[in-house]
């Protein structure tokens, strides 16, 4: 089992992708959606920059049956019926790096949509430090309130250019686990990526289940993206899931799939962070648009 803390100690600071952020673009960027405090210092070296031309991109507020919900959505200007992807951020919520993910998926011709899941707890974008954000807003986010969010931006984008017949999710780290839960819930799902997701944990009133518990009720072929240097899952737990999803009765946990970058560290895909692996976080990229692709996305 891993504690929760753990996972993130590697998170402490310390194509078609467009190009790297020059100091220009960190600049503008930093003004506009920004970097997460709790990130600083971003590596504007490798970050990247993704623009927004030929775009419809950025936040829009959405009805949800819990509030009012806010999120980052980025899709192909002019065009409907689009393939639509649910973009689940990291604990520091709808930064910048979450945005240009939606930007990158957008170019590709997918409507991507991140909803803000934590902002009924406050805003985990302005906490400098990560202990802080897990104990005053991850630890207090329900499952099932991220859940009923995730439905609420499907619903939105449906009415918004999307095709209610192709739904994928992907997510980082945080996001990595709530994507294994999306694909136990939703039956409509097609696929599903998770990014370093936690597999285990401890039980609470807001976390009474995790991907590992829900292996049996995959309604969603899962691609798994790990690494072997990841401090907070331990390769024992990787091993465990690949064990349950191949000795499953459901379907869609059969078809999922685990791969292990041996190399990498927990938040290999983070370009605006020294966590960055560049060959893992591109191959990790190719196998994301083939699985939705093997998949109907």
């Amino acid at each position: 089992m891993t504690s929760k803390h753990s996972e993130f100690d590697s998170l402490v600071p310390g194509r078609p992708l467009d190009r790297p952020f020059s100091r220009r673009d960190f600049i503008t960027t930093a003004a506009g959606v920004g970097f997460a405090l709790a990130t600083q210092p971003v590596m504007a070296q490798t970050a990247i920059h993704t623009d927004s031309a030929g775009l419809l991109a950025g936040r829009v507020k959405l009805a949800s049956p819990l509030g009012e919900v806010e999120a980052y959505q980025a899709r192909p200007a002019g065009q409907e019926h689009l393939p639509v992807i649910l973009v689940v951020s990291e604990i520091f919520g709808v930064h910048e790096y979450i945005a240009d993910i939606c930007r990158r998926l957008a170019k590709l011709g997918y409507l991507a949509i991140a909803p803000e899941l934590f902002a009924r707890q406050g805003d985990p974008r302005q906490i400098e430090s990560v202990p802080e954000i897990l104990e005053k807003i991850t630890a207090r986010t329900p499952d099932a309130e991220v859940l009923s969010d995730l439905d609420a931006c499907a619903a939105w984008a449906f009415q918004n250019g999307g095709d209610p017949a192709r739904l994928g999710i992907t997510g980082f780290c945080y996001g990595g686990r709530i994507t294994w839960l999306y694909c136990a819930y939703r039956s409509s799902l097609k696929a599903g990526v998770a990014w370093y997701g936690r597999l285990e944990g401890e039980v609470t009133p807001q976390t009474p289940r995790h991907p590992l518990d829900e292996v049996a009720e995959l309604k969603a072929p899962v691609l798994g993206l790990y690494g072997g240097e990841d401090s907070g899952i331990p390769l024992a737990s990787v091993e465990r899931m690949k064990k349950a999803l191949a000795s499953a009765a459901a379907p869609a946990a059969r078809a999922s799939q685990i791969i292990l970058y041996d190399q990498a560290p927990h938040a290999f895909h983070a370009d605006y962070r020294p966590s960055y692996r560049k060959a893992a976080a591109e191959d990790g990229w190719r196998r994301m648009l083939a699985w939705f692709q093997q998949h109907g996305l």
